[in-house]
């Protein structure tokens, strides 16, 4: 399916570079300047120490499946082939080890409903779907 028969990303002021590194095929999040702290969704203030600085650094782009949904609906015709549509939320390895929670959405891909589970080891998978728009998506690592 082209991406023009799905809803498009609408990257904001604090999520604009991420969108741009995803373009790149590279996955990043924030790190505070002021305490270390990673982050993911952007913003622009820390939840732990309340800085306004911050860097966009590299992530792994691995991590393991905290939880998911399966949609079975069809909620838009253009989408009807994809369905069951799972969603994942992953927890990335590069927060686990710093004690934080950092967590991200995305796509099932190149794995089988059935194989999810707590815990599942995933990676990061860019696909582009036109000139200007790649999602991140995750699949089953190895």
């Amino acid at each position: 399916m082209s991406l023009a028969q799905r809803p498009r990303p609408e990257p904001d002021r604090d999520s604009a570079p991420w969108w741009e590194a995803v373009r790149r095929h590279e996955l990043t999040v924030q790190r505070c300047d002021g305490c270390g702290t990673l982050r993911f969704p952007a913003r622009t203030v820390c939840n732990r120490c309340r800085s306004r600085a911050y860097a966009w650094v590299p992530a792994r782009g691995t991590g393991r499946v905290y939880s998911w949904v399966v949609n079975h609906q069809v909620f838009m015709r253009s989408m009807a082939d994809e369905v069951p549509f799972p969603v994942l939320l992953v927890r990335l390895d590069d927060g686990a080890e710093q004690g934080d929670d950092l967590l991200m959405y995305g796509n099932l891909t190149g794995g089988d409903v059935a194989g999810l589970r707590p815990g599942l080891p995933v990676e990061a998978v860019f696909v582009d779907f036109d000139e200007e728009t790649t999602l991140v998506q995750w699949r089953p690592a190895g």
